[in-house]
């Protein structure tokens, strides 16, 4: 295989990375857990932070909840960091409903 791909593969599982090949293929390191996903968007919880993956036709490639590793592939057409995981929207949102 390639070096980029041997080299995310021997990542600890602390670190953050992506590597994407093409808009086809896309790896990321240090996922905590994954929120959800369909052909169109894939939630993930990272060390980071939350990251949103939109793209067409998008499919786990890979799964390695040990290492935390998650690899997709399709048309990838953006990625995004937001601040907040889905707990805290939620919880944002009763506490302006019940205020």
């Amino acid at each position: 295989m390639n070096q980029a791909y041997d080299s995310v593969n021997n990542r600890s599982t602390d670190g953050h990375d992506i590597v994407m090949q093409g808009r086809k293929i896309m790896e990321i390191t240090g996922v905590k857990q994954v929120e959800s996903f369909d052909s169109e968007e894939f939630l993930l919880v990272t060390v980071m932070g939350m990251l949103i993956i939109k793209g067409e036709n998008l499919q786990m490639k890979n799964l390695d909840v040990d290492r935390g590793l998650v690899a997709i592939k399709g048309r990838i057409s953006s990625f995004v960091y937001t601040d907040q995981s889905t707990g805290d929207k939620s919880k944002g949102l009763f506490s302006k409903l019940f205020k």
